[in-house]
């Protein structure tokens, strides 16, 4: 099996699981988490262009992220 390329480094994706109280991670723990933090990341992405297209922007503000990571 192929190595899977991910968006998000894993190094810091075990680092907020062991900040958040773990003691130890495995690596299948990693590679979920990191799948499914890169699937709200690509919700709120989206919404935020959206909401920029909306505004009549072709730039991405901090604002837009802001309000597509609320709803």
């Amino acid at each position: 099996m192929g190595r899977k390329i991910s968006t998000i480094p894993k190094a810091s994706v075990a680092r907020i699981l062991i900040k958040a109280g773990a003691k130890r991670v495995s690596q299948d723990a990693v590679d979920s988490f990191t799948d499914v933090l890169t699937g709200i990341a690509a919700r709120i992405s989206s919404r935020a262009s959206e909401i920029a297209k909306h505004s009549g922007r072709k730039t991405v503000h901090e604002g837009d992220v802001r309000l597509a990571a609320k709803n």
